[in-house]
């Protein structure tokens, strides 16, 4: 889980990034920053490296990682927040 402040710490933070990357060409660089001040999915996909999160693990090979987001009202001691409520109903234990 990325808990982010709001989506202009998000975005700032994946522009920062963008700017760093001296291996980017110029055309792509602007293409990535025009992007990613429109797209929180593509602002995350700027900051977290999907090989990183899955290259060590025995067994599994990355072949494609696609993102998405939505903002939520996170209140880990709330009762009504369960954060594995859509993976019951996913795996058929649940109506």
């Amino acid at each position: 889980m990325v808990e982010v402040e709001g989506p202009e710490d998000l975005r700032s933070t994946a522009l920062g990034r963008i700017a760093q990357d001296t291996y980017m060409p110029d055309d792509e660089r602007a293409h990535a920053q025009a992007t990613v001040k429109e797209d929180d999915a593509e602002a995350l996909a700027y900051l977290v490296d999907p090989v990183d999160l899955v290259g060590n693990i025995p067994g599994v090979e990355l072949t494609q990682a696609s993102w998405s987001s939505e903002v939520i009202d996170y209140d880990p001691d709330s009762p009504e927040w369960d954060p594995d409520e859509h993976d019951d109903a996913e795996d058929g234990d649940e109506p």
